[in-house]
């Protein structure tokens, strides 16, 4: 993809398009690659959290059963807790090997373009 300033910023300030460059296929597919991971983890955990608040507030004798010493609502409640700590650690990884070397380009991208040099990227996949 390249992205070329037009004639006007060459010549003297560099000012950025954002909205243009909004439409580039880099800055399309890290945008496609976070909504792809976030929206479906989210969704599953908003079931997993309302489906936690219904039992405790509608199935009492169920969350009060007795389980490995503790019952089954301080079980599913710490699994709250793991669970929101499991998807920070996914989330970390997936934005550490996935989203970030693609916004540090975009971002080397962007300087360049605001120092006045015209920068063509070839796409990789």
């Amino acid at each position: 993809m390249s992205y070329h300033p037009s004639d006007q910023e060459s010549k003297g300030a560099h000012p950025i398009d954002y909205e243009q460059f909004q439409h580039t296929p880099e800055f399309q597919e890290l945008k496609h690659r976070l909504r792809r991971f976030v929206f479906p983890l989210t969704l599953a955990f908003m079931v997993w959290f309302i489906g936690f608040v219904i039992l405790g507030a509608y199935a009492h004798d169920f969350m009060a059963k007795p389980f490995w010493g503790l019952n089954v609502g301080i079980w599913l409640g710490l699994g709250q807790f793991v669970t929101t700590f499991g998807i920070t650690m996914g989330y970390v990884r997936f934005a550490n090997t996935q989203l970030d070397p693609r916004s540090e380009a975009l971002r080397a991208q962007l300087e360049s373009i605001e120092s006045g040099q015209q920068v063509q990227r070839e796409v990789t996949s």
